[in-house]
């Protein structure tokens, strides 16, 4: 039987959990942390929540040179406009630039976006900018590969008018659970709450998150799960 290798010079991708949603006064973005190079974990703490102007962020997902590029540009084209208008660019502009270069090089990139933030015209808004550079404003959005696991769990889950602290527990939980049943989501949970008061990060670990049905509780070397779980004489 040959040997399984691992190619870590393949393009770095974030297998991953974004989650933007509006609530009663603003926005809460949320991602995990896991950052992959096919089976092998390149970045375990990666920060995927971007900012762009000093009120509107953006979550990457997909190849992470891909969603860095554009992030890139998009802060560039922003900081222009604003100088340009002498105001803040709303959170509309924000997102349909970073669909016009979705748009435009579609065929050369493979990145999935959610554009979140507050501005004093509309308040707090989320754009979905899924492959291919549409646009969708969306009361919540969720990308990247764990999301498979969130559509029912939204649907239940999420309701309109919530509490900026109902929507910090909502996404938390969300990306936790994506995390227990998604193989290329992990590590830490990070989130950015954006209202008229400015943006706000926190942090969650890992061993601040809530565990599942069948998850293990975490622990600091294999060692203590051996010793944890000696094997019980068989009594004949």
């Amino acid at each position: 039987m040959e040997n399984a290798s691992v190619d870590v010079n393949q393009p770095h991708s974030m297998g991953t959990t974004i989650i933007g949603v509006t609530y009663n006064g603003g926005v809460v973005l949320a991602a995990d942390s896991r950052t992959s190079t096919g089976m092998y974990v390149a970045n375990r703490a990666s920060d995927k929540i971007t900012q762009l102007t000093d009120n509107v962020y953006v979550c990457r997902s997909g190849s992470a040179a891909d969603s860095q590029i554009v992030s890139d540009y998009v802060r560039y084209f922003l900081h222009q406009h604003t100088i340009q208008l002498g105001q803040p660019a709303t959170v509309k502009v924000a997102a349909n630039l970073a669909r016009l270069l979705s748009y435009n090089n579609k065929d050369r990139l493979q990145t999935g976006l959610i554009v979140g933030g507050w501005d004093k015209y509309e308040g707090g808004k989320i754009y979905g900018i899924p492959l291919g550079g549409a646009v969708l404003e969306q009361p919540f959005a969720i990308g990247g590969s764990g999301s498979t696991y969130l559509y029912g769990f939204f649907d239940q889950a999420w309701k309109e008018g919530m509490t900026q602290e109902e929507a910090e527990k909502l996404v938390v939980t969300a990306v936790s659970l994506a995390i227990a049943r998604d193989g290329a989501s992990g590590g830490v949970v990070r989130t950015v709450t954006i209202n008229k008061d400015g943006a706000t990060r926190k942090f969650y670990p890992c061993d601040s998150l809530q565990l599942w049905h069948e998850e293990l509780e975490p622990v600091n070397s294999l060692l203590d799960v051996v010793s944890a779980s000696s094997p019980v004489p068989m009594v004949s």
